[in-house]
């Protein structure tokens, strides 16, 4: 599976990406020229909504799960009216795509 994630914070990136590469995941770069199977974002990142508009029309057909802090009920809403297709708190992001592996 190859995943473009999309987060500012440097620790939570790379214990991110270091998980799902275990799984087998192909981290890709924004700027890259493949084409993802699934876009992941964080919702505190600087135009996290604008950012999820943007990819949706780029990749209409990608599902886009974006996280954040559980209690930012009014941020998963927004996202989701921006196109997110899966909204998961970020304590649980990690293991909702694990999931997606084993299906």
């Amino acid at each position: 599976m190859k995943i473009l994630l999309l987060c500012d914070d440097l620790m939570s990136r790379v214990r991110i990406e270091s998980a799902w590469k275990k799984a087998g995941a192909e981290m890709l770069k924004k700027d890259g020229a493949q084409p993802p199977d699934l876009i992941v974002l964080d919702l505190t990142a600087r135009e996290a909504l604008a950012q999820i508009e943007r990819l949706r029309a780029a990749h209409p057909g990608v599902d886009i799960l974006a996280f954040g802090p559980h209690v930012d009920a009014d941020a998963f809403r927004q996202a989701k009216e921006a196109g997110a297709t899966e909204l998961v708190a970020r304590g649980a992001v990690v293991q909702r795509v694990l999931a997606r592996f084993k299906t």
